[in-house]
């Protein structure tokens, strides 16, 4: 299914997003802006909730545990729609 394949990738973004970010050559290379370009304006929603505790900031792991959760029931519901309707 397509729409678990968007999940999957945009998570793999998440998380190379993540570790890039203990590297600064990564976040100033063409594929670490790219890659915060996408990912930062879902993280961003959770960086205006849970302020970084000094130099470590957890709201991107809150953000893979949220992603994760949606992920999960947006395809579960994806399929029960699905299978509603006969598709």
């Amino acid at each position: 299914m397509v729409g678990q394949y968007a999940f999957e990738i945009y998570y793999w973004l998440i998380l190379i997003s993540i570790f890039g970010s203990w590297f600064p050559q990564f976040q100033a290379s063409r594929l670490g802006l790219w890659v915060a370009k996408l990912v930062e304006p879902y993280l961003g929603l959770f960086r205006r909730f849970i302020p970084p505790l000094g130099p470590i900031d957890f709201s991107p792991i809150i953000a893979l545990f949220a992603f994760s959760f949606i992920r999960q029931y947006a395809l579960l519901g994806l399929r029960q729609s699905l299978i509603f309707i006969g598709a």
